[in-house]
């Protein structure tokens, strides 16, 4: 199977790069195609060809895309465009990644795949149009939401509790979000094996489990053996520019139904660890 990732140097394409085996893989980064040029995509997409693509390419700056709105839509929605009608002229499967924030975590049980779309950030609101826009540019792709996405390689939550660790006895963080933490390379090969299925329509993958931040951040200290005491709190107490969901942990009924499961955000933890360490 011919494969191009466009993203390929972020945080979650690093991890396809690396766990994606076995079939032809165009690992691009910005460098090599701006997604933001139809020209550019179009002419990645003729010359390679794929069978299928693999959008991971996106501003993720939550609080950076509130005060950079105008960046934030033309990479993460006009920048999906140009790739899902690119690949709808080239006659590709797309696979495109988007995120809990497109719902406004009011919730207090999983969020279904059919639930309304209400985001509550501009980031969430530039993932909410481009799956709008891709289901009519492209019916046949799979729309992946994930959430708390952590790994090697990049800035993520476990990354920086484990710095501040280092130099602090006490860390206060937030008890009142709760969602599930998702590690790169359990979601680069469930991405793979969608791919291998031929999946469509919307599907949530995440690390199975669900915890508050602060539950994270405790299991982090713990597994991490370092000598931090970690205090609850609230998100009054850390205003941000972007609203973080209350809740927004996705039911994984839409995943299971293609006969997949991730391992439990502590495993992968463990495993997240291990690797950092090494």
């Amino acid at each position: 199977m011919r494969v191009t990732i466009f993203g390929a140097t972020g945080l979650l394409g690093k991890a396809l790069v690396r766990e994606w085996q076995g079939d032809e893989v165009v690992a691009l980064g910005s460098a090599d195609a701006d997604i933001r040029s139809d020209e550019q995509v179009g002419k990645v997409l003729r010359e390679h060809r794929p069978e299928w693509v693999v959008l991971a390419a996106a501003y993720t700056d939550v609080d950076g895309c509130e005060t950079h709105s105008d960046l934030a839509f033309d990479v993460n929605c006009r920048g999906a465009m140009n790739v899902a009608s690119g690949c709808a002229r080239t006659r590709s499967r797309l696979l495109f990644i988007s995120t809990d924030y497109v719902f406004d975590g009011n919730r207090d049980t999983p969020y279904e795949i059919d639930e309304p779309l209400s985001p509550q950030t501009v980031y969430g609101k530039t993932k909410a149009a481009a799956e709008t826009e891709i289901r009519k540019l492209h019916p046949e792709a799979c729309i992946l939401r994930t959430s708390w996405v952590f790994g090697i390689g990049g800035k993520c939550f476990p990354d920086t509790i484990l710095k501040l660790a280092q130099t602090r006895a006490e860390l206060d963080v937030v008890d009142d979000q709760r969602g599930s933490p998702t590690y790169t390379l359990d979601l680069a090969r469930t991405i793979r094996d969608l791919c291998r299925k031929n999946a469509s329509g919307i599907v949530h993958a995440t690390n199975r489990g669900d915890c508050t931040w602060f539950d994270f951040a405790s299991a982090i200290v713990k597994e991490a053996e370092l000598p931090v005491q970690v205090r609850p709190t609230s998100s009054e107490k850390f205003v941000r520019p972007a609203k973080r969901p209350k809740y927004s942990v996705l039911s994984l009924a839409s995943l299971e139904r293609y006969g997949l499961q991730m391992p439990a955000w502590q495993d992968a933890l463990g495993r997240y660890l291990s690797e950092r360490r090494s």
